[in-house]
């Protein structure tokens, strides 16, 4: 039975349809609208339909023709200040469309989803790590607008008998390992790829929003996953619910922090290149602090992360940086 992977030309959905093509599956099948994912992120095996998830004829059509069994859904909007700024465009973008998707898989009989969730929904915490079982009180709409879609596959799973993990993320970097995909879209504010550009000339400095954090720097401090061990995540997920396994809501990190100043210098040093750096007051809706306590799925669901390792997630974002500059030459 096939997977069907919304926004999976995307940084993070490229990498799971990387995982599922490794792990052997034949059959998957990616929607994009390539508004900010790019069509050559994708294995030439791999169907792609280009349009909406909330086109439901459309979506409706793709589930009935290739027996889709389970959805992993990444298709979103994900720029915290973007969302203060701009909110029904995400409310939109994450919550509105995820409705008329889910509403699609459950007429159309899918039977298990993998929703990409984000550590925003705990907001500021009061625990360090973050335990799954912390209330939700996120602080910006990014976060509420995933939270709503969690509640969403949550009450429709219960009332129409589908499966799912929410896997709630903190903060992805790094490539894949072998070069095949990794953070593409060039206004990306993810800051080990900010830092990276800036560290080979791409950007004039990097900015830090906050130096007056309660954290022992003052900047704030976050827990960095490699996307590789992201995918794998959503992988062993998906054999979870094949296997009959239950509904799930998991954390993603690796359960340590690290501080922006940090990622910083580790940026510099692993590129042998200094670059300027001005501090900046706060952004509205950044957390101080936000790490994940990362046990749960390791208990649940046997993952193993095998990329953990800050210098490594760095240098796979350098070489990524490195050959998005040598593509775009050609």
């Amino acid at each position: 039975m096939a997977v069907l992977v919304t926004g999976g030309a995307g940084y993070i959905g490229s990498h799971m349809v990387l995982a599922l093509i490794d792990a052997g599956h034949d059959d998957v099948v990616v929607i994009d609208d390539l508004s900010t994912g790019f069509d050559w992120a994708l294995p030439p095996e791999v169907t792609l339909v280009v349009g909406d998830v909330a086109d439901q004829e459309l979506v409706a059509k793709t589930i009935r023709e290739h027996e889709i069994e389970a959805l992993a859904h990444f298709a979103a909007r994900i720029v915290v200040p973007d969302s203060v700024t701009d909110p029904l465009h995400y409310y939109l973008a994450n919550t509105v469309k995820t409705r008329a998707l889910i509403e699609t898989a459950v007429q159309e009989g899918v039977k298990h989803v993998i929703f990409s969730s984000t550590a925003a929904v705990y907001g500021e915490p009061e625990t360090v790590p973050v335990p799954e079982n912390l209330a939700t009180n996120p602080i910006n709409p990014y976060g509420r607008s995933k939270l709503m879609s969690e509640w969403m596959i949550a009450d429709a799973a219960k009332a129409h008998g589908f499966s799912y993990v929410i896997l709630r993320y903190f903060n992805v970097a790094g490539a894949d390992p072998r070069g095949r995909s990794g953070q593409s879209t060039p206004n990306a504010t993810h800051l080990i790829k900010v830092a990276t550009q800036a560290a080979l000339g791409q950007r004039t400095h990097l900015d830090v929003y906050g130096t007056d954090y309660p954290t022992p720097d003052g900047s704030c401090l976050r827990d960095y996953i490699q996307v590789s061990d992201l995918a794998e995540a959503h992988l062993v997920a998906l054999n979870h619910l094949r296997g009959g396994g239950d509904s799930l809501t998991l954390n993603c990190g690796y359960g340590r922090g690290y501080s922006v100043l940090e990622v910083i210098e580790v940026v510099k040093r692993v590129s042998g290149k200094d670059f300027e750096v001005r501090l900046s007051p706060r952004r509205a809706g950044d957390p101080a602090q936000i790490v994940a306590g990362a046990d749960r799925i390791r208990n649940e669901l046997g993952w193993v992360p095998k990329h953990d390792d800050l210098d490594g997630i760095v240098r796979q974002a350098l070489d990524w940086e490195d050959a998005l500059v040598k593509r775009n030459r050609v």
